[in-house]
């Protein structure tokens, strides 16, 4: 069993390794491709590295290299991630940080196209979808990702404004370096950033599911089989149909456990009647995988 254990630990971390390189292809793409053709800045640290390296070139009498400044910028997060978050979780974020840093200074740029808009949409969809693979398979990115992660495991709030604040400075130095309609760029390539972030990532998407069954005892051994959520039993339900007693039974799952979800349903009583509302907002106490 612990021979068996250990297999599957090290597919496990094969995986996440596997998967830190692949965003760190992605992150290249965009930012070799489409983001400095189109003078896009990205969210975050990797937007600030983009500034930092923009004011270096133009000011400074040394230059160093966005990819650099990714990797230099980040050192802090790194420790702030081995001592607050886990140290697990810091070196998974390291080697996502550094394949970064490497590719984007390893892939040649190409430039595709030169047109702002299209480089702020197929940008941020690039890094989007890279960025929330990542976070799917339990790693960060580096950045503010760090921040709001550290901040979240002591109050349990999230940063959200901060995140809102920090990258409306990158928006608006765009508009002071490049003129003000790169700022709207940068704007609309940090939006699209996100919502294909959101598609691919979807653990923190929460559904609350409510199932109307007579086989109560058989569907909640499966569900907790499948997945660690508590369910709250309603008795003495009535079908308004064919007046038969039932149970209800209420969770509340992430949409990625969606599928399992539905495994279970199909195991305990495929007949049941379940409906799921997206996109609730939870108060109290709702298990999240360790990092």
């Amino acid at each position: 069993m612990d021979d068996l254990q250990q297999i599957f630990k090290k597919h496990s971390y094969a995986a996440k390794a596997s998967t830190a390189f692949i965003y760190a292809i992605l992150v290249s793409v965009a930012m070799n491709f489409f983001w400095t053709p189109g003078k896009i800045y990205a969210s975050g640290i990797t937007g600030l590295a983009q500034l930092v390296a923009t004011l270096l070139s133009r000011y400074a009498p040394f230059q160093i290299s966005t990819a650099l400044l990714l990797f230099l910028l980040n050192v802090p997060m790194f420790i702030l991630a081995w001592n607050k978050i886990g140290h697990r979780f810091t070196v998974f974020t390291f080697l996502a940080v550094v394949f970064s840093s490497i590719m984007i200074k390893a892939i040649t740029p190409v430039t595709l196209t030169t047109d702002p808009i299209i480089c702020a949409i197929f940008g941020g969809a690039v890094n989007g979808f890279g960025t929330g693979l990542a976070l799917r398979n339990g790693i960060s990115t580096g950045g503010l990702d760090i921040i709001g992660l550290t901040i979240k495991k002591k109050t349990g709030k999230s940063i959200g404004t901060i995140n809102i604040i920090f990258n409306a400075f990158i928006v608006l130095a765009a508009g002071f370096i490049y003129g003000w309609p790169y700022a709207f760029y940068s704007a609309l390539g940090l939006f699209v950033n996100a919502r294909v972030m959101d598609m691919v990532y979807t653990r923190q998407q929460k559904m609350q599911v409510m199932i109307v069954t007579s086989r109560p005892k058989s569907v909640i051994d499966s569900i907790q089989n499948h997945m660690r959520r508590g369910i709250t039993i309603v008795n003495d339900v009535e079908g308004a149909y064919h007046h038969d007693d039932k149970t209800l039974l209420i969770t509340v799952i992430s949409r990625y456990e969606q599928n399992e979800l539905h495994d279970a349903m199909e195991e305990s009583d495929p007949v049941a009647f379940v409906s799921i509302s997206e996109n609730v907002q939870i108060w109290g106490r709702f298990y999240e995988q360790a990092l």
